[in-house]
């Protein structure tokens, strides 16, 4: 209970209060293996998804088949809130495992809905996923703009640099492999190997894997 009072969703709730509230919502827990789909596309969900242990990568396909990477959930953070919010609409992608996983699924509707204790901790979980929503938008946008880069060094350094600026230090790790990172800003994998090579050589940051370190004041602006 400790870790999920550190949670977004959970904040400013005790953790013997969100013990009675997981009961009151009879919130489920279940394991998934690296790669394994979560939730398919085509189907309508109620639930939203705490990820306890692991992360989550939300991923959708056009007519052909192509991939794309919208988003990557991590320990903490919740999933499938726009679409339980709407349970007549499907699913548009899958919600797959992205590593081992643990989550905590929760049905929206009893989360909406105060029970007749009108306990003070269930309006808080109210509250913060409201906030939790309207971040959501944020990230999207925030999305939006890495790929609205004409090149794929200006996809890549808004992405970089949002990093940077989030985990507050030039050297990160990032969610990805690079065929998800290829994924998620909408570009050839081989041809965004060859720009990371390119960014490398010409200074602008040094990286081994997922690991980044930004280079030539680009994270402090100077």
């Amino acid at each position: 209970m400790f870790f999920l009072s550190k949670t977004r969703l959970f904040y400013g709730i005790k953790p013997d209060e969100i013990k009675t509230v997981l009961t009151c919502l009879q919130s489920v827990e279940k394991k998934f293996k690296r790669k394994e789909i979560i939730f398919r596309e085509g189907t309508a969900i109620k639930e939203i998804g705490l990820v306890k242990e692991g992360s989550v990568n939300i991923v959708e396909y056009d007519y052909w088949g192509n991939k794309s990477i919208l988003g990557n959930i991590t320990a903490g953070d919740v999933f499938g809130l726009s679409y339980a919010s709407n349970p007549d609409t499907q699913l548009q992608g899958d919600i797959v495992a992205n590593d081992d996983c643990t989550v905590l699924f929760l049905h929206i509707e009893k989360i909406l809905t105060v029970c007749s204790n009108s306990c003070p901790h269930h309006t808080k979980l109210i509250h913060n996923l409201f906030a939790i929503s309207a971040s959501k938008t944020l990230a999207i946008r925030q999305r939006m703009k890495h790929i609205s880069g004409k090149t794929i060094r200006n996809r890549l350094i808004s992405y970089l640099s949002e990093e940077a600026f989030k985990q507050k230090s030039p050297q990160f790790t990032v969610p990805f492999n690079r065929q998800q990172l290829a994924e998620y800003l909408e570009v050839d994998r081989s041809a965004l190997s060859n720009e990371l090579a390119k960014m490398q050589k010409d200074g602008l940051l040094v990286y081994e894997k997922n690991t980044f370190t930004l280079k030539n004041n680009i994270y402090d602006g100077n």
